[in-house]
């Protein structure tokens, strides 16, 4: 199977249409032309990522988030991280692919799952696309029953399988209605109590976010970066095989299954 041909199975459901504007999504790494026979899916293109891939046979790697983000390159140091890493999927002839903001707001990526393992029902969009107002950056819905706000977060651990969440207590103390996004979306706290949310899920609040959302009235889950995103992977890998089968291609799709959280915890 050729690499333009997995590209455009993951544009079928993502497409680079709806990235943000600031976004960088697409081949990263590759020729479009080049076959293909073994993808691994992942979250971060991370030199452990690589080495696995590497290690698997693998001679592509679809991940969420781009290898080169904000910034351009300048320059290519394979002194440095980011060339080390570029030169390793070089050498090895993998191929990069990434969906980014297009798969969070897309209907089936980041948000629908994380409100389907954050046990939400009646789904609706959240933050409005600029450019296509029938999408949306994250999703609203409702849990079956009214429930304790600590006793929730509990079971966000659970669903997310994460250690640990931070919550901010802004709210009153049972919660129903409950906004979300995948990854960092501090940004729309104010939506989300004008929304009427009981409570918003999220990751990387900052201090002044949390001291928002108490002004605000409004409860806050911060459940993490990576628990946040992390299940797409499955989903992505699930929805390629499936994909793959109904071409009646022989293209093995591996999952990521080393990566962890970043942050670790540490208890007195």
């Amino acid at each position: 199977m050729k690499c333009q041909t997995v590209m455009g199975l993951i544009e079928k459901i993502a497409p680079k249409k709806l990235a943000e504007n600031w976004d960088n999504p697409g081949l990263q790494v590759g020729n479009p032309e080049q076959q293909v026979k073994k993808i691994m899916v992942c979250l971060d293109v991370s030199l452990p990522v690589v080495q696995k891939a590497i290690e698997k046979g693998a001679d592509m790697i679809i991940s969420h988030h781009p290898v080169v983000m904000f910034k351009g390159l300048m320059s290519i140091r394979t002194d440095a991280w980011v060339g080390k890493l570029i030169q390793a999927l070089l050498t090895h002839n993998i191929a990069v692919y990434s969906a980014h903001t297009n798969l969070d707001i897309a209907q089936g990526g980041c948000n629908d799952i994380l409100a389907r393992m954050c046990g939400l029902e009646n789904i609706d969009g959240f933050v409005p696309c600029q450019d296509y107002p029938e999408e949306s950056m994250g999703r609203i819905g409702y849990l079956s029953q009214e429930i304790l706000l600590e006793d929730y977060a509990k079971n966000i651990c659970h669903s997310l399988e994460t250690d640990c969440v931070r919550i901010v207590k802004g709210g009153r103390d049972m919660v129903k209605k409950v906004a979300l996004c995948s990854g960092a979306g501090g940004d729309f706290i104010s939506k989300a109590a004008f929304c009427g949310a009981d409570v918003y899920i999220t990751g990387d609040i900052k201090y002044h976010e949390a001291q928002q959302a108490m002004r605000q009235g409004i409860n806050l889950i911060d459940a993490g970066h990576f628990a946040t995103e992390f299940p797409v992977v499955r989903a992505l890998a699930e929805y390629l095989r499936t994909e793959i089968r109904k071409l009646d291609q022989a293209v093995e799709v591996i999952e990521d299954d080393i990566s962890k959280d970043y942050f670790s915890i540490v208890l007195k």
